[in-house]
């Protein structure tokens, strides 16, 4: 991998590859939106498919040259990590059972990882990827993409600058419908099968989001929980329906529901935090407000880049207020993060403290989550530590 020794070269795209995230695949797409938005990084190489001919159709597609698309991950760690303009970094989109191997051979090979959630399929591999990531010379990324939401960097302002006084309640929901039948398509596919998704189903695909929001909000570590994972569609391998208590340190209590067979919701992931001093609400589906309640006084309403909102907001916002951010906009700062590390980090300089992106750490913290739940379901909802 070349180093950005110059300002030119500094200030130039960052060149990306990306393993999976072919033709169809949504949350390919999805973080393609989001390394483009702001200019920061070109996508050069692509190991898509697994499948060659759909692999070149889909480099095809992305304008990748033919020499560049690959059907083999590992062949791209090893050719592009040789080449001088080989890529910098590299996105892993793929189904959860194969997030492990292709982050681990791009990271040996020292190029920067930014993987989709969660970490790994298995605690075992997440533990080892650890290991990896830790000794190598690259940094890894995991897209916890809630974390990059204005709002939400507000209200961890806000709970750290003691605005709530002490955190007595975290109170987490991430729910869908999309899985209350059976159903026969790509996405339900691998989500529902435990080959691939792992242990969890409703609580990995998105209640490791919620978890991982409560926990970066709060900034409280959880240390036990008692879980009562349900799967309510016959024949289904994995929970479709999960209740989940929760300790957190210091005494903090939190529940978190997580649920894809709740008719009525598209994409509900809602955080609620309330310390003795006061409260805040926030939902995803309504993202650029914050609510705010200091005990016995009126409701406050803090809008993005608005009234109340400062600075911890406003590094990661791009228009006024009034004009909506979403998404894909909280997935871009994910990426706009992730770049100010790259650069930092090829130039040999510390990475700004303003900087945040979930890393190894948070993701196993998420697989610890997903292990410590099935556990506890599985021995009648007993309280389990992490």
């Amino acid at each position: 991998m070349v180093s950005a020794n110059n300002s030119a070269d500094a200030n130039r795209p960052i060149r990306l590859g990306m393993v999976g995230g072919g033709i169809d695949a949504f949350i390919g797409e999805a973080h393609r939106f989001a390394a483009r938005l702001d200019g920061q990084y070109d996508l050069v190489a692509g190991a898509l498919s697994s499948t060659p001919e759909k692999a070149q159709r889909s480099g095809a597609a992305l304008g990748l040259a033919p020499e560049r698309t690959y059907s083999d991950f590992a062949e791209m760690a090893i050719k592009e990590s040789q080449r001088e303009d080989g890529i910098e970094a590299v996105a892993i989109v793929t189904p959860n059972h194969m997030h492990f191997a292709p982050a681990r051979a791009f990271l040996e090979k020292g190029i920067h990882v930014i993987c989709d959630k969660p970490l790994t399929s298995t605690l075992e591999d997440a533990l080892e990827l650890e290991e990896v990531a830790r000794s190598a010379d690259a940094l890894f990324v995991l897209t916890h993409n809630y974390t990059g939401y204005p709002m939400i960097r507000e209200a961890r302002r806000m709970i750290a600058d003691g605005e709530l006084g002490k955190i007595r309640l975290v109170q987490a929901e991430y729910v869908q419908d999309w899985l209350t039948v059976a159903q026969e398509s790509k996405q339900a596919d691998w989500r529902t099968d435990p080959k691939r998704s792992g242990a969890g189903g409703s609580i990995g695909d998105i209640g490791t989001h919620a978890f991982n929001l409560a926990c970066f909000v709060s900034g409280l570590e959880a240390e036990s929980l008692a879980a009562d994972l349900q799967s309510f569609v016959p024949g289904r391998q994995v929970d479709d329906n999960a209740h989940i208590m929760l300790k957190y340190q210091d005494g903090a209590r939190g529940m978190l529901w997580s649920s894809q067979v709740a008719p009525g919701n598209d994409n509900g992931l809602k955080l609620r935090i309330y310390g003795e001093n006061g409260g805040i609400e926030w939902a995803q589906e309504d993202p650029n407000y914050l609510w705010f309640t200091p005990f016995g006084e009126p409701k406050r309403l803090i809008t993005r880049n608005g009234a109340g909102s400062t600075q911890a907001s406003g590094r990661v916002s791009r228009i006024p207020p009034g004009h909506p951010e979403g998404y894909l906009e909280g997935f871009a700062n994910i990426y706009v993060e992730a770049a100010a590390a790259i650069r930092a980090k090829n130039s040999g300089n510390p990475v700004p403290s303003e900087v945040y992106f979930p890393g190894i750490k948070e993701g196993v913290k998420g697989m610890r989550f997903i292990d410590a739940a099935v556990r506890s379901s599985r021995a009648n909802s007993t309280w389990v530590n992490f």
